[in-house]
């Protein structure tokens, strides 16, 4: 009886812990978000083989979920799924989404799907809302770069709650990733499939070292931030009512190099 009773006793600890690497979130049952994400590629930050027509440089919709450490939409160094490289090569998402609601059924790791409209140019924001959940308190997303073979920029498992609460506000600069399934280097290339399929990286003003690069800036050090994104927590009293567009503060983010 004695013994029962410890394993009982661990085993319903063990229950009660957070699943995956997710530290316990003990905060309110639900929170809302407001994010914008603010597009900063422009001519002037960024001058290599910038697109001005067919297409001229645009963002695709974001699609994001908010989920447990159980589900990952995407991770630097692993294989990109392909829903991933459906929407990283051409913008279509019906694979992807099908695969997180299959992720959502399968292990109960996705709480929500959120998307926000496509951009028509290089610099722009875009909102929607999002809910997280203390079982599924983080937020991924990725929004593809118009044109590119298949570069996009994201977030992977970003943690809204701080033990028992949610945070209030978080920005993050976000830097461009190629899915490793295209081989072009500039944002015209023609459909150039990579066989084997690489990982997914992110591309900086060295890597790719390439001169055809269209990122290529040996003389940077790091490249300056082509977007940004910004989630603000809504108060329960503006819930149900629609959340002010907050026009973000723009940084410098110019690339002075007298090879482009």
């Amino acid at each position: 009886k004695v013994i029962w009773t410890v394993l009982v006793t661990i085993l319903g600890y063990a229950s009660s812990l957070p699943v995956g690497d997710d530290p316990l979130c003990t905060a309110e049952e639900l929170a809302k978000y407001k994010i914008i994400f603010t597009g900063k590629w422009s001519q002037i930050a960024f001058p290599k083989q910038y697109p001005l027509y067919r297409p001229p440089a645009q963002w695709s919709s974001l699609l994001g979920v908010t989920h447990s450490s159980d589900y990952s939409m995407w991770k630097k160094n692993e294989y990109a799924s392909n829903g991933v490289r459906d929407f990283a090569e051409k913008g279509e998402a019906w694979v992807l989404m099908k695969e997180i609601e299959e992720a959502g059924e399968k292990i109960q790791s996705v709480h929500g799907i959120f998307s926000a409209p496509a951009i028509s140019s290089g610099t722009g924001q875009t909102s929607t809302e999002l809910e997280v959940h203390p079982r599924h308190p983080l937020v991924s997303f990725v929004v593809r770069i118009v044109p590119s073979p298949d570069w996009f920029v994201g977030i992977d498992s970003l943690n809204l709650c701080e033990g028992d609460h949610w945070m209030d506000e978080v920005s993050v600069d976000l830097f461009p990733y190629d899915a490793g399934t295209d081989s072009g280097f500039t944002f015209s290339s023609p459909n150039f499939a990579t066989i084997p399929q690489d990982t997914v990286t992110e591309i900086t003003c060295s890597s790719p070292s390439h001169p055809a690069n269209s990122f290529y800036y040996p003389k940077l050090k790091i490249l300056p931030p082509i977007a940004q994104v910004t989630m603000v927590k809504i108060k329960k009293s503006q819930l149900g009512l629609s959340a002010p567009f907050i026009n973000l503060p723009a940084k410098s983010n110019e690339i002075i190099d007298s090879v482009s």
